[in-house]
């Protein structure tokens, strides 16, 4: 598991030791450092997955377009150059990168792993030092492998490719190879400590079973056309209909598929980066999000999550009230402008009864706050 995320420069970071757990929810309010925390995990991901032999970092990808390096340097005390560290349990990782104002991609100044560094190295495997060592190779695994599902996935559609799992092993940033790999991992095991016991322990069969938690009456059809490579997706959400093409069954459905899929599908240690999971959900669907992703944290899978519900938070708490989730796999994190007062990051705890140790102002504190303005206790 990664324990920590350094930043030093990068965007609006002039330092930054950010404590990860098994689950990590960053909230607070716009433009404060939430997207940023993630686009630093999607750089080093982009590029070792893209580019497996580079001695840069690529700005602008598949996955994420940071601009140039004027655009990710801290521009209040950086200059030309960031650095981003990874901590694990028993090991550290630091990558250095400079670059001119209007480059698109930055050099790899030096890499250090457990204080040992390479300076100038001009031969990396995915960026890092091609020692053939079992803790590079696990963090270039680790980081190869990471699933990031942004806020703006992929809505209904008539049909959506096929391809080979070495090409689609995730389901992408966007969801567009979640049909995919449901078709094709369909067979594959559930971890144990994810499986609902009243079904088969099947990923396709445990997805589904999910799916009707969140849309009680769910059923969904997997179907190959092969003819153009390519696979249809039913839905329906009774009995008493046929199955639908996806745009006629609620938005929401396609929007929450790509994270059960994912989640079903992860194995132990990876990680999975989600932006807003609580998308096109009601209230109570948002709370059984929550509720969910503490049961695939506990399971061994590694999740970063930013979000703006505090219905979600209180699934996660709900979570580690009915003891699914234990609280010291869980971290919180507000962040909040630069400009003021205080850390830029605030870090309650919670406890084994799901309570908040405090609560930062701006902290999912709105509903409280209207509720006072309606009663007539403040502005």
């Amino acid at each position: 598991m990664i324990e920590r995320l350094d930043l030093q420069y990068f965007k609006c970071f002039e330092e930054l030791k950010l404590p990860l757990s098994q689950l990590t929810l960053l909230s607070g309010s716009n433009a404060a450092g939430k997207s940023s925390v993630i686009q630093a995990l999607n750089l080093l991901h982009q590029t070792i997955s893209n580019h497996e032999w580079s001695n840069r970092l690529l700005l602008n990808g598949n996955i994420v377009n940071a601009g140039t390096v004027q655009d990710v340097v801290d521009k209040v005390n950086g200059r030309r150059g960031f650095q981003i560290g990874l901590i694990t349990e028993e090991h550290s990782f630091q990558w250095s990168f400079s670059g001119e104002r209007e480059d698109m991609s930055v050099t790899v100044d030096f890499v250090t792993v457990d204080g040992e560094v390479s300076n100038s190295p001009e031969k990396l495997h995915f960026l890092l030092p091609d020692d053939s060592s079992s803790v590079t190779k696990d963090m270039a695994n680790r980081l190869y492998s990471m699933t990031y599902i942004s806020a703006e996935r992929i809505g209904p559609r008539d049909y959506y490719l096929l391809d080979d799992l070495q090409n689609v092993p995730v389901v992408g940033s966007t969801g567009e190879n979640t049909v995919s790999l449901l078709y094709s991992r369909q067979d594959d095991e559930v971890l144990p400590e994810m499986v609902e016991p009243t079904v088969s322990s099947k990923l396709f069969q445990q997805v589904q079973f999910r799916m009707q938690q969140f849309f009680p009456g769910c059923e969904i059809v997997v179907e190959r056309v092969s003819a153009i490579n390519a696979v249809t997706l039913g839905i329906r959400t009774s009995e008493d209909t046929g199955f639908h093409r996806p745009m006629h069954v609620g938005f929401g459905l396609t929007q929450i598929l790509p994270i059960v899929v994912a989640a079903l599908a992860a194995k132990k240690d990876d990680l999975l980066i989600i932006e807003n999971p609580e998308v096109h959900l009601h209230p109570a669907g948002q709370s059984m999000m929550g509720q969910f992703l503490g049961t695939v944290a506990s399971a061994g899978v590694q999740i970063i999550v930013e979000t703006h519900s505090d219905h979600l938070l209180n699934g996660v708490r709900r979570a580690v009230k009915s003891r699914s989730l234990h609280p010291d796999k869980v971290n919180i994190h507000y962040f909040q402008p630069r400009d003021i007062e205080g850390s830029q990051v605030a870090s309650p705890q919670i406890d084994v009864e799901g309570n908040i140790s405090y609560w930062p102002k701006g902290f999912f504190d709105q509903y409280e706050m209207d509720m006072n303005y309606f009663a007539g206790w403040g502005e």
